[in-house]
């Protein structure tokens, strides 16, 4: 069981850093409109902190610590949604890959949030 458990922390972190390459190529197509660019300097952030908050979690000194970044992390992926929607709606860059990215985010967040439970101890 601990060996399925660290395969599944290791894939989140590969997923998210692959997310994070995803992201910024993207976001490297948009235009240079003022606000275009305000959107993409705040989900290049939020973006690309859900892996580093994870990296950030292995090196967690206590279980509390560790939640707690997976917890920032998942702030970190439900903010980047909100600004990728925004993308989305104003129908900046290509639509199909932004859902893409889109749905990736949510199921790293619904991984996340899974996660957290665990943690809790709530599931």
């Amino acid at each position: 069981m601990q060996n399925y458990n660290s395969k599944l922390k290791s894939d989140l972190k590969a997923r998210c850093y692959k997310f994070s390459l995803s992201l910024i190529t993207f976001m490297d197509t948009l235009s240079n409109q003022k606000s275009t660019q305000v959107i993409v300097n705040q989900v290049l952030r939020s973006g690309t902190s859900v892996g580093a908050n994870l990296v950030e979690a292995t090196a967690s000194s206590s279980r509390i610590e560790f939640k707690k970044f997976h917890e920032i992390a998942l702030k970190s992926a439900n903010e980047t949604k909100y600004w990728l929607h925004l993308l989305l709606d104003l129908k900046r860059g290509d639509q199909n890959k932004l859902t893409d990215l889109i749905n990736e985010i949510d199921q790293i967040a619904k991984m996340l949030a899974s996660g957290i439970l665990k943690l809790k101890g709530k599931r």
